[in-house]
């Protein structure tokens, strides 16, 4: 029987020598999902023994961390994000601490937060744009949709656990899925990889997140493309919409967003200084009546 310090020790050793830069967080984390404790009492207490049945957890999941390279959120099953636990499945994309910076726009360019906001996020994965903004706009309500079915049963079963089922709606489709609007915001985070650098990418993303959430067809900007135009159309007046973009596609995606009718408002910078997200809203005599174009 060995104890919780010496398996976050064997596991920090193991994931170093596989490559991973987190190897020493990953052990602990993995340490304290076999064993069924909290990652501070891992820390705290490196003497408490591991039970046989934590061991061969431990075990496996060591595996699948170094040699499948499957990521810590797969393996316990959910990730934090703006503090809130959320369920992953295979049909979503595991939420990334640079997608806060949508949310963080969201807020700081909504006036009244208590106002009865109505909002649509378009390919709602996890839900964790849609319900974070929810539980920080408490008379808001929202809708998702998405083109797999196990992310709108994932995106439904996060609603549950934290309480925003009932100001909260989901369908299986593309784009606005048959919801007419308007809305008072709406929200994305479209696959925007130029299809031919997702080969490059990290193994933790390029196997295990679905391929469709991530290839934005050949120059990254497929999906903008299709929704700016009905995004425009699906936009209450004052609405304004706030999506998320990669490394160095900012002007163009502020020009295609210009096209469609959509002014931007701000681009806003992740922590690590890169420019992030787009905030945007209709220019006064372009919009047209809701729901007349879908994607």
């Amino acid at each position: 029987m060995i104890s919780a310090g010496q398996a976050v020790r064997e596991a920090e050793r193991r994931f170093a020598d596989a490559g991973i830069g987190t190897a020493r967080l990953d052990a602990v984390l993995l340490v304290a999902h076999a064993a069924g404790l909290s990652p501070d009492s891992v820390r705290t207490s490196p003497e408490k023994p591991l039970r046989a049945d934590a061991e061969g957890r431990l075990i496996a999941l060591l595996r699948k961390r170094a040699e499948e390279r499957v990521p810590v959120s797969r393996l316990v099953g959910r990730r934090e994000f703006r503090g809130l636990p959320f369920m992953l499945s295979a049909a979503t994309l595991d939420p990334r601490p640079d997608s806060e910076t949508l949310v963080e726009a969201v807020l700081r360019h909504t006036g009244d937060r208590a106002a009865a906001l109505s909002l649509f996020d378009i390919g709602v994965g996890t839900g964790c744009l849609l319900l974070s903004l929810l539980n920080e706009l408490p008379a808001a309500t929202g809708s998702g949709s998405d083109i797999a079915a196990g992310a709108v049963e994932t995106a439904r079963a996060n609603a549950a656990s934290l309480g925003l089922a009932e100001r909260a709606r989901f369908a299986e489709g593309d784009g606005f899925a048959g919801f007419a609007g308007p809305f008072d915001w709406i929200v994305c985070n479209p696959p925007y990889i130029p299809s031919a650098d997702i080969a490059g990418l990290e193994p933790e993303v390029r196997d295990h997140d679905p391929r469709p959430a991530l290839d934005g067809g050949p120059d990254g900007l497929d999906a903008f493309r299709r929704f700016a135009p009905a995004i425009a159309t699906h936009l209450a007046p004052g609405g304004k919409a706030a999506v998320e973009f990669g490394d160095g596609q900012a002007d163009a995606v502020t020009g295609i967003f210009a096209s469609a009718g959509l002014d931007c408002l701000e681009i806003a910078a992740d922590l690590a200084g890169r420019q992030r997200v787009i905030v945007a809203q209709p220019r006064r005599n372009s919009v047209g009546a809701a729901g007349t174009a879908l994607l």
